[in-house]
């Protein structure tokens, strides 16, 4: 069969995958995957598996994630990141929009003293907890502090 031809039947193919509900990426894997041994030879797809899979999860940029995660969910779990609300939200609470500033401004700190790497410090920016958000009429002139 013709490369041009296998290639068309490898996109319909990946269309119907997409429409039976399997995730996009999984279906171009598998129908890249296996087009590339229909050309080449089982050996070589398993070959090229393994090293794709090998330098995805070798990559500095895609391990110091999960750690990332874990370093947020240790600075919930121990109050630091209610209390950099707090103190984000003392900063600039005042301001009208004030708390949103502080819930986008919140998290930076920690990680930005931690590392530089923006695809980790993504992973760290969580909204702070719902209990802490609390709203206050606009026409109120009293000012709620929070806890």
């Amino acid at each position: 069969m013709n490369e041009v031809i296998f290639g068309l039947i490898g996109l319909a193919a990946v269309l119907v995958f997409f429409l039976t509900g399997i995730e996009l990426g999984f279906a171009m894997a598998l129908v890249g995957f296996l087009g590339f041994c229909y050309l080449r030879s089982i050996e070589a797809g398993l070959s090229l598996l393994a090293k794709d899979i090998f330098e995805v999860f070798s990559s500095y940029g895609f391990t110091v994630i999960p750690l990332f995660i874990l370093m947020g969910q240790i600075a919930l779990n121990a109050g630091i990141a209610k209390r950099l609300f707090n103190a984000a939200y003392k900063f600039i609470g005042h301001i009208p929009g004030g708390l949103a500033m502080a819930t986008v401004r919140q998290p930076r700190p920690l990680p930005a003293s931690l590392c530089r790497r923006w695809t980790a410090m993504g992973t760290t920016r969580s909204s702070p907890p719902a209990s802490s958000l609390r709203w206050v009429p606009s026409g109120s002139s009293s000012r709620r502090a929070l806890p």
